[in-house]
């Protein structure tokens, strides 16, 4: 496969959609900067230094901030601009906006989530007048649409799951993406720690103890703010009288991008998993067996993926089904039964489902999916395989969607 450039079609369409001023924002290496150069028309594309400077990425010219003030003025309401990392811009900058208003058109690029949110808070100078557009991992319908070209069966789906994450994308060479992710972790642990070191820089917060063990935690299957609470204990992270300041520590960690929450259905309880299957290995190596600092073995790190690689499955699905469905997703535990997937419609339960991402499906196990699901009599019920002919017969009462499927259901023309 050739250098993989991945359009983003949907996020565009959302793109094109908003206000003439937009402000896109989102963690760091998300493909942000990427998606709007060569996916956007813009006359104008200017990027803040960490010393306030400007560059003009058409000529190349470095300016000053009342240098670029100047030109800026002049071109507002001409030309549409590109301000990226915006929020190195002193004040001067968003008051100019306000008392302008809006004129031309003008997209606002940044990576500091913690002022994204306050600028678009109220008494903001932004309020009102920007539309905000969150990017986050390439969606998971773009990455399927795109790879079916180039990678069939199985491999088309885990491929997916893992190249979301744009900053792993070039590593892909049309082969394992096992091999490619254990490869990339090997080569890469430094960057991946330093990368989150980076989020919380642009965010203003230090990669505190806490926040590391919290993402140790999640990655090590803690999943409930009690469970996070207790690992963190345990590791002298928190005192006894700590764990109500961890709700804080965890809608951080949401609102930045790098954990999702998930609610569990009617239970006053939220799941938490990282949103990045590639962040979730990383911490789940690092806290168990310390392989930035100690030498991990290739093949070893590959059994881990692997291991990995339907628990990413399951949370690949629960999140490409709800968009696709346009239904609220939450998961069902009821202490002796948990499903991957329960999507809502204004509170109604419309569809329940579970993902078996392996290579045999028993007799034994579809009866066991089959009590669990076919509870469940209003709802209609997935279940989710690589392919047909991994189940050893078919489940009653069930619809099973494997690939070939799924390319119908999403509307995926094949080759």
């Amino acid at each position: 496969m050739s250098e993989i450039i991945i359009p983003r079609p949907s996020d565009v369409v959302r793109l094109d959609s908003s206000g003439p001023w937009k402000m896109v924002y989102g963690r760091r290496k998300t493909g942000k900067s990427f998606m709007v150069k060569n996916f956007t028309h813009y006359d104008r594309f200017f990027f803040v230094n960490r010393d306030s400077t400007v560059l003009d990425e058409e000529t190349r010219d470095n300016y000053t901030w009342e240098n670029f003030f100047g030109i800026f003025r002049e071109l507002l309401g001409n030309k549409k601009i590109v301000i990226d990392e915006f929020h190195r811009l002193p004040p001067a900058f968003q008051d100019y906006l306000h008392a302008t208003g809006i004129k031309g058109e003008l997209v606002l690029i940044t990576s500091t989530l913690w002022l994204a949110n306050k600028l678009l808070g109220k008494g903001s100078p932004l309020a009102g007048l920007v539309s905000p557009l969150r990017i986050d991992q390439i969606s998971e319908e773009d990455m399927l649409k795109y790879l079916y070209r180039n990678v069939h069966g199985k491999k088309w789906i885990e491929a997916a799951i893992y190249l979301r994450e744009p900053f792993i994308i070039q590593q892909f060479k049309n082969g394992s993406i096992i091999d490619s992710v254990s490869r990339y972790l090997l080569e890469n642990k430094f960057f991946v720690r330093n990368l989150i070191g980076e989020i919380f820089n642009e965010e203003e917060k230090s990669l505190t103890n806490i926040y590391d063990g919290i993402l140790k935690a999640v990655a090590g299957g803690k999943r409930t703010s009690t469970e996070i609470s207790t690992f963190l204990f345990s590791r002298s992270l928190i005192g006894k009288d700590s764990p109500s300041m961890l709700p804080k520590y965890l809608d951080m960690l949401v609102g930045m991008g790098i954990l999702e929450r998930q609610k569990v259905l009617n239970k006053k309880r939220f799941y938490y998993f990282h949103s990045s299957p590639i962040m979730d290995l990383h911490y789940y190596l690092e806290e168990k067996y310390s392989y930035v600092d100690v030498y991990t073995p290739i093949e070893f790190i590959k059994k881990v993926v692997e291991t990995k690689l339907p628990m990413h499955a399951e949370q690949f699905f629960r999140n490409l089904l709800s968009k696709h469905f346009g239904m609220k997703h939450e998961i069902i535990d009821t202490g002796a039964m948990e499903l991957d997937i329960a999507f809502l419609e204004f509170k109604k339960l419309k569809i329940v489902g579970e993902v078996k991402w392996k290579d045999k499906i028993s007799a034994s196990e579809i009866r066991s999916i089959e009590n669990n699901l076919n509870s469940f009599k209003e709802a209609r019920r997935l279940l989710v395989v690589p392919d047909i002919k991994v189940l050893e017969r078919r489940p009653e009462g069930i619809d099973a969607i494997d690939i070939d499927a799924l390319f119908e259901e999403l509307g995926i023309a094949q080759k």
